[in-house]
């Protein structure tokens, strides 16, 4: 896990991992839509536009969902909602927000809408793959413990370590999945501040240190679900593109029986493949908590992103084609 890559000399500013995947994501996302969007528009310079207009409403779609699933933790002091730089995003908001922001903006130039879709959806998966290799060196969106050979082992004091050795009622755990003596908890800081949570690493002792770092008191391993759901990702960019191809090749011929060939069809399937792929990858994650209906938001997210997508296609198919080139 590595929150931070390294620190800019004299600002004293920190390049965090997970921010530095996603801007290589949101550039990566853009190079593929400019390539891929060549054949209907003679202007790149409308996805760059659309890409930089996303890129705001995104980073603060992103905040803003992190802070309505986090609300509580705002409550004392509600000037942090403001502090993007300390993390707290979600990635599902910002995609929500982009999408959102992109429509606005291509009906406002009137342009067409649902070809840009189309290759913004695959974009968005390619993004995916990045963001949540960010996750993991972020070390949020946590899978749970595992004895499979491929689980990974987190450090002391990371997310996963503090769900481990507390108790979880939201996710209807009563009991840690690693037991900690109580000397690891409660501490004093340097402003003599008292704490009752879990010690940070500094505050250990030296035979403390190395029992969380190669004894019975390190960190279970876990399911790297950032790392599936990376990869999952990969393989929706690819079938998605195959898909769009297969569409974009059936509408140049004139082929106008196939089927799931229009235009904002490969859109809707982004939301049907990603909902089904998130909902199952919930139960292999521990740290959202269950707040409807016995699953996670996320779950419920993934079903309506399913319903969504099936609703699209159907409106898409109905929809008239027409050949634009701008």
């Amino acid at each position: 896990m590595y929150r931070e890559l390294f620190e800019i000399p004299f600002v004293h500013l920190t390049i965090k991992s997970y921010g530095l995947m996603m801007v290589i994501g949101y550039l990566s996302c853009v190079s593929l839509i400019r390539y891929l969007s060549r054949d209907f528009t003679s202007n790149p310079q409308f996805i760059t536009n659309a890409a930089l207009y996303s890129l705001i409403g995104g980073v603060l779609g992103a905040r803003l969902f992190f802070v309505f699933h986090y609300f509580d933790d705002f409550r004392s002091n509600p000037i942090e909602i403001f502090a993007i730089w300390k993390g707290g995003l979600e990635l599902a908001g910002g995609v929500v927000a982009a999408i959102i922001v992109i429509v606005f903006y291509l009906r406002y130039l009137k342009l067409p809408v649902r070809r840009y879709l189309d290759v913004l959806a695959i974009g968005l998966m390619l993004i995916l793959v990045f963001g949540r290799i960010g996750c993991f060196l972020n070390g949020c969106c946590y899978g749970k413990p595992t004895e499979l050979p491929w689980g990974v082992r987190f450090p002391y004091y990371s997310f996963a370590y503090h769900s481990q050795t507390g108790v979880d009622l939201d996710r209807n755990r009563s009991q840690p999945y690693l037991k900690l003596p109580d000397e690891f908890f409660g501490y004093t800081d340097e402003n003599g501040v008292k704490y009752s949570g879990l010690k940070p690493y500094k505050y250990l002792t030296e035979q403390q240190k190395i029992e969380v770092n190669k004894g019975k008191y390190r960190c279970l391993p876990i399911h790297p679900t950032q790392l599936y759901s990376s990869a999952l990702a990969a393989f929706w960019c690819l079938m998605l593109y195959l898909f769009w191809r297969r569409a974009r090749k059936t509408e140049i011929s004139g082929n106008s029986g196939k089927l799931f060939t229009k235009p904002g069809q490969t859109f809707a399937l982004m939301f049907i493949v990603y909902g089904i792929s998130r909902f199952l990858m919930e139960f292999l994650r521990d740290d959202n908590p269950f707040e409807f209906d016995g699953l996670t938001i996320s779950q419920n997210i993934g079903i309506a992103m399913v319903v969504l997508g099936v609703i699209l296609m159907a409106v898409f198919k109905s929809m008239k084609v027409k050949a634009t080139k701008i």
